[in-house]
């Protein structure tokens, strides 16, 4: 069975709860106590699923870094994450790009990023194609700490818009202590 056969995992997470600006540039935005919870929250059902990615792709902002950090608080497991700017500046084209450029031979992308960007790009490359459930909840808005899980088959150099189907859409929630 050659890799290009292989069924692939794309996962597009919004960051979690973030501060309001006060003063502060976007860039550097941390996560509210809410967004802390929720991420955590989105850590334990990624380990509750299985999803374990290969991959992280992180926009390099300060909020989406938290973001993955409490979810591997949450039980969010991976060996490698790679920082990306083009993923904090960047829309859905630049974001597609930086997958297939940093994809290789892996199984399970994840990718922490910012709307409009992340609900976009979903839409975008699932066209309707996949569960009907996970389109109506993804319709509803890609609210932060949500998570679109993407089918794929095929190299990630090659992945195009309509190429993927979305499998689940997931809205973490944490809880207070």
């Amino acid at each position: 069975m050659s890799s290009a056969s292989k069924e692939k995992t794309l996962i597009l997470m919004r960051h979690a709860k973030a501060e309001e600006g006060h003063g502060k540039p976007d860039h550097d935005r941390e996560l509210a106590p809410r967004g802390r919870r929720d991420a955590r929250a989105a850590g334990k059902w990624l380990h509750q699923e299985g999803l374990v990615p290969d991959l992280v792709i992180c926009s390099t902002a300060e909020r989406t870094r938290q973001t993955w950090e409490e979810a591997c608080h949450g039980g969010a497991h991976t060996e490698f994450v790679e920082f990306r700017r083009s993923v904090y500046v960047g829309g859905s084209e630049q974001t597609l790009e930086t997958v297939r450029e940093d994809g290789g031979d892996t199984t399970t992308v994840l990718v922490v990023g910012h709307n409009p960007t992340m609900a976009q790009l979903t839409s975008l490359l699932a066209d309707g194609e996949g569960s009907r459930e996970a389109h109506e909840a993804l319709g509803r808005g890609f609210v932060t700490s949500g998570l679109a899980v993407l089918r794929y088959a095929g190299e990630w150099a090659d992945i195009d818009l309509g190429t993927c189907e979305l499998l689940r859409f997931h809205v973490s929630r944490g809880h207070e202590d």
